[in-house]
């Protein structure tokens, strides 16, 4: 009985996490039915699905440093879901730009890529999200083996690396990089802690070893 109880208080949390997750796509779908989303709302729309992209890459980075700091396990549980919804805003984002910037014109999204870095370096970020996501399939997990599949999915850090510089070649127009050093320090800062975590690691290992 207890263990039912824990796994349906476990669906509970992934159920309210999922909804959480949807907020902002249910919210900018319901500004776009409602004309709430300015005078340009194709640009509105395709800068805040960006922007929802890049916070759930943070957002699932965030994981492990917070699961080693609160000693809490269980959330380790939630850094794919997270990253699903990264991905998931990612396409959502590389969407609005083929149907609204572009009008799905192919060679013109083509040359597009070639003219302007920005968008080849915020599409490679987008392909590499593309790849994690497939290999995120459960069968995919267990062909490749979990120490394969971890080292595969520290691509990850390439992907937000990417995302940040197709954020501050979009913003370099404009001289606005505030929002672009915020994301840059958290990205930088949630990479430090993985680096302590594992220099830790690598010294209590080696200290054990020492007392053998």
């Amino acid at each position: 009985m207890a263990k039912s109880s824990r796994f349906s208080a476990k669906a509970v949390q992934r159920l309210l996490l999922h909804l959480l997750c949807l907020v902002p796509a249910a919210w900018l779908f319901y500004l776009s039915a409602t004309d709430g989303l300015g005078a340009n709302p194709a640009e509105a729309l395709l800068r805040s699905l960006g922007d929802w992209a890049i916070r759930f890459i943070c957002f699932a980075l965030a994981v492990t440093p917070l699961r080693q700091w609160l000693r809490w396990n269980g959330l380790a549980a939630y850094r794919r879901m997270l990253g699903l919804y990264a991905f998931f805003y990612a396409s959502l984002h590389w969407l609005a730009y083929v149907v609204f910037d572009m009008g799905v014109d192919w060679p013109a999204i083509v040359d597009d890529l070639i003219k302007r870095p920005f968008i080849l370096v915020g599409t490679l970020a987008w392909l590499i999200l593309l790849a994690l996501a497939i290999t995120s399939v459960p069968r995919i997990i267990r062909r490749m083996g979990g120490k394969r599949w971890q080292m595969l999915h520290r691509a990850v850090y390439g992907a937000a690396a990417l995302a940040v510089l197709h954020f501050w070649w979009m913003r370099s127009g404009k001289n606005n990089f505030a929002e672009v050093w915020l994301y840059g320090l958290i990205l930088a800062g949630l990479l430090a802690a993985r680096w302590v975590f594992q220099k830790r690691k690598q010294m209590q290992a080696a200290a054990k070893a020492a007392r053998v």
